[in-house]
């Protein structure tokens, strides 16, 4: 048996977050009991995020760091802890304990079964009250747009807290800049004929810290574009997507 067997890898990508990351990666490796790795990918954080990431992996073998520093951006330090990880599934979600790291069992669990587990604030038991009224507008916005244009069974497409097993990324590579990378891996992942459930959590303000999401109206529409047109790329490419074999 490999030292991968049973594996999970939780992938961290981290900006700022030097107030929070401690009490995440803590609260992780006392939730999760599976055999499991924690990676940080910091791009180079000002504020030190990684320092406390490097003091906690000198005495935790668990804790790996990847400082990223000609690198940015959300979607590719997901894909970089992707490759980086040697466990059979991958998980990751916010860093700003706004996603309770208790949840992540049951996620995990649910893999047994599915190919993807997601974190959902729009199925029933889920709530979103980490944003404000004007966000949540945004949020359910884009969420039912993508579930009618979509997938309808599909509730939270911009969710990011998933947990995946390995396999999906042998078909798929996350894409885009921020969170509608999440649309397009829900998307291809269901018609490509990966199982996907979802399971209800809350929601909840950031511990500490600066949200790197948008804050106002003008945010919203500056990040909210971009989900748009991911969701009409695609709607018009779905016939060009192929079931994995």
């Amino acid at each position: 048996m490999s030292d991968s067997a049973g594996m999970v890898s939780v992938v961290l990508p981290t900006y700022d977050e030097r107030e929070n990351i401690g009490i995440l990666i803590a609260a992780i490796l006392a939730n999760v009991q599976r055999p499991l790795e924690v990676i940080v990918v910091d791009d180079d954080s000002p504020d030190g995020t990684w320092q406390v990431v490097e003091e906690m992996a000198e005495t935790e073998p668990r804790i790996r760091l990847i400082r990223r520093r000609d690198e940015r951006g959300l979607t590719s330090a997901l894909m970089t802890g992707i490759r980086q990880a040697q466990g059979e599934v991958v998980a990751w979600m916010d860093c700003d304990l706004s996603m309770p790291p208790e949840m992540l069992p049951r996620l995990i669990e649910a893999t047994d079964q599915v190919d993807l587990a997601v974190g959902s604030r729009y199925v029933p038991g889920g709530a979103d009250v980490g944003h404000s009224l004007v966000g949540r507008l945004f949020s359910r916005t884009i969420n039912l747009a993508a579930s009618m244009l979509l997938v309808w069974k599909i509730k939270d497409w911009t969710s990011g807290f998933l947990v995946v097993r390995r396999e999906v990324f042998d078909y798929i590579t996350l894409t885009g800049d921020y969170g509608e990378y999440c649309i397009d891996l829900l998307a291809r992942a269901t018609w490509m004929g990966f199982t996907i459930q979802e399971l209800p959590y809350h929601c909840v303000p950031r511990l500490r810290g600066e949200s790197k999401t948008a804050t106002n109206v003008m945010g919203y529409i500056r990040r909210g574009w971009k989900y748009v047109l991911t969701v009409l790329r695609l709607r018009m490419t779905k016939r060009n997507i192929k079931p994995v074999a």
